[in-house]
């Protein structure tokens, strides 16, 4: 493999092995490399940008993690590798070994708790080498795995490092990732909340870590503030750095691994429970990074290189983040060719009348008590869930776009009228379940919809295409006239806004199970369920250049979308079987079975129903069904049948 220019450089191998002696005028031994030596103008070229700086650091301070790849000026790896970055006289002294060459391969606490086997995987690629470096105490590496440098002992040393890699943006700003607690000693960078066992809630721990992270990095950054790095926002687990020379401006994100625990969200868990942490992983399901510093280098660079092959994109602080970046790659790529559809602004909820508390369209939530027929002959309890629910429909939806127009009376119901609705939302009166000739073991077709009382509220588009459907397609069989149409809010332009996103991830999370990439499979999850459920917020997309995200409309679409295609399989099962399930959660449902029906469709589509867990139905269960009086009691018993808590692959 050849060299690559920007990895040519000895910047500081501080522990370097014996070296020959140098004949003649050679350089001392115990001298620092020749880049130290060099001033800021002598410096390899910044990574340019092109962004308008005080807009995006006022962005940035509102909303810290709104981080995207900025808009133009991105350099290639030609360009960059173009750039004489050498210093004349300096023997390259780059190790071409892989980093965990030698490392010991005992399975670590992580791989004990189910972690995906590096070892199993395919190694990493370069996809992601000359965007992102890894500093470990023992030194710093490529994400492929090629030894850069020694250690990085002082904030002076991160500073040159930065500027020395001269690392370009890949949908998301350059990336320096900090593994290990040493490598943050070596830096000053180590805190001290406590232990968990001397406090009741761990969000108290939580808050108090991150409080002395930011304190502690502000006391320890000042080398790189007076070197011209300005922080965008409060630094915590990432610190966003940007640097402006002349008209540009380049980024530089440092991800600090050992306290990425101290920033929870929804994308990363709740309370006391730790969920995914973007990349890194899940420490409850056992796919974060192994304990050890070298074999966790090694498989976040694995992960890093895979994101940056599969994604186009390095992963950003949350798995929303990175979902959100390859919209906007994706963006860049269609304005620049001219073809495809390019959504340039937010789309907020309309002022509505009568909006609805909550969301638009609601997820499906529901339990009903079985007769005792229904247990006399079933052996077990399956549940079934949509195979990447809100991925199939994102893929597959059209979207509106643009200013939308508020119609009223006779207006409103010619546009739902034509021959393709256009999209939208809705105001509409739903009939009473009870009038209607429905299923009483199925939750009524809308979650706004009443039993005994009619019920005006707004809907989008895809539930008025739904209730418009046959009773067996997942209606209820209404023509326009009996929804009573009041408003609507349409939009001029739609399409599948999301189609070539939605492409981008399948076919990563088909490579992810192909492999057996575990860590990869979740990680994909979490990123379209974390951008898909972030649409809603407004205060994720502040940043002048993330607004085009804040889609709630969209959202409620894909919600919508997703309970009617379960509505339509549940009846599909009814008729096939006669069986009909006990409860639903999003896009889950729960079936008492008898021996012989296998309710799980044989398709590997997305959408499509796959068998997602299953247990026997024991005398225990079967007592704590017949004898609940209401559906909560229900819910304990499904509970207590599933050991596993996990509610669904959306």
């Amino acid at each position: 493999m050849a060299v690559k220019k920007w990895e040519q450089i000895p910047l500081f191998d501080l522990d370097t092995p014996p070296v020959p002696e140098i004949q003649g005028d050679g350089p001392e031994l115990d001298s620092e490399p020749t880049l130290f030596d060099l001033d800021d103008a002598a410096a390899a070229p910044e990574s340019e940008t092109g962004v308008d700086t005080a807009s995006q650091v006022a962005a940035d301070r509102a909303a810290p993690e709104a981080d995207v790849e900025p808009e133009t000026g991105e350099r290639t790896d030609a360009d960059r590798h173009g750039e004489d970055s050498s210093v004349s006289g300096t023997e390259p002294v780059v190790s071409h070994d892989k980093l965990i060459a030698g490392v010991e391969t005992e399975p670590t606490q992580a791989r004990r708790r189910g972690a995906t086997e590096p070892a199993a995987l395919p190694p990493a690629g370069e996809a992601a080498d000359g965007h992102a470096v890894i500093v470990t105490a023992a030194g710093t590496y490529t994400p492929s795995g090629h030894t850069l440098t020694g250690p990085v002992d002082s904030i002076e040393k991160l500073d040159k490092l930065i500027r020395w890699a001269t690392l370009t943006p890949l949908g998301a700003p350059a990336q320096i990732w900090i593994v290990g607690i040493e490598a943050c000693e070596m830096l000053g960078w180590i805190i001290d909340p406590g232990s968990e066992d001397d406090v009741d809630d761990m969000e108290i721990l939580r808050t108090r870590a991150a409080e002395e992270l930011t304190a502690i990095l502000h006391a320890t950054l000042t080398p790189m503030l007076t070197a011209g790095w300005e922080l965008r926002g409060e630094p915590g687990h990432v610190v966003h750095l940007s640097r402006t020379t002349g008209n540009f401006t380049s980024m530089v994100d440092i991800f600090i691994e050992p306290y990425v625990w101290t920033y929870w969200n929804k994308d990363f868990g709740w309370g006391n429970r730790v969920g995914d942490m973007g990349i890194l992983g899940s420490p409850t399901a056992g796919t974060y990074l192994p304990d050890d510093d070298l074999p966790a280098a090694q498989e976040l660079g694995r992960r890093l290189a895979w994101s940056a092959q599969h994604l186009g994109v390095l992963p950003g602080p949350t798995p929303a983040r990175t979902g959100a970046a390859i919209v906007d790659k994706i963006k860049r790529d269609r304005t620049r060719s001219g073809k495809g559809i390019v959504v340039n602004v937010g789309g907020p909820v309309p002022p509505l009348d009568g909006e609805p508390r909550g969301d638009l369209e609601p997820a499906l939530g529901w339990t009903r008590i079985p007769d005792l027929e229904e247990l006399s002959d079933a052996t077990q309890l399956v549940s079934i869930d949509q195979r990447a629910a809100y991925l199939a429909s994102a893929g597959m939806l059209e979207f509106g776009y643009g200013k939308p127009r508020h119609l009223r009376g006779e207006n409103a119901l010619d546009a739902a009228r034509q021959s393709k609705t256009p999209f939208g939302l809705w105001r509409v009166t739903l009939p009473p379940g009870d009038m209607l000739a429905l299923p009483p073991a199925l939750p009524l077709p809308h979650p706004h919809m009443l039993a005994d009382q009619p019920v005006q509220t707004w809907i989008t588009t895809v539930s008025l295409d739904a209730l418009q459907s046959s009773i067996a397609d997942g209606g209820i069989g209404a023509e326009l006239d009996d929804l009573d149409i009041a408003e609507a809010w349409v939009y001029p332009e739609q399409g599948r806004a999301l189609d070539k996103w939605a492409k981008i991830l399948r076919e990563a999370r088909k490579v992810a199970v192909d492999t057996g990439d575990t860590a990869m499979k979740r990680f994909i999850g979490a990123c379209y369920k974390g951008y898909i459920g972030r649409m809603v917020n407004p205060d994720m997309w502040t940043a002048k250049q993330m607004q085009h995200h804040h889609q709630p409309l969209w959202r409620a679409a894909i919600i919508a979308h997703c309970r009617w295609r379960g509505r339509r399989v549940a009846m599909r099962i009814a008729r096939e079987t006669g069986r009909w399930p006990l409860r639903t959660v999003t896009d889950s449902w729960v079936y008492p079975l008898p021996p012989g029906i296998d309710i799980a469709d044989n398709s590997d589509a997305l959408g499509k129903m796959t068998l997602e867990k299953s247990a026997p139905l024991t005398e225990n269960i079967t007592v704590m069904l017949t004898d609940a009086r209401d559906t909560h009691e229900i819910n304990l018993a499904l509970k207590a049948a599933f050991t596993d808590e996990d509610e669904g692959n959306i």
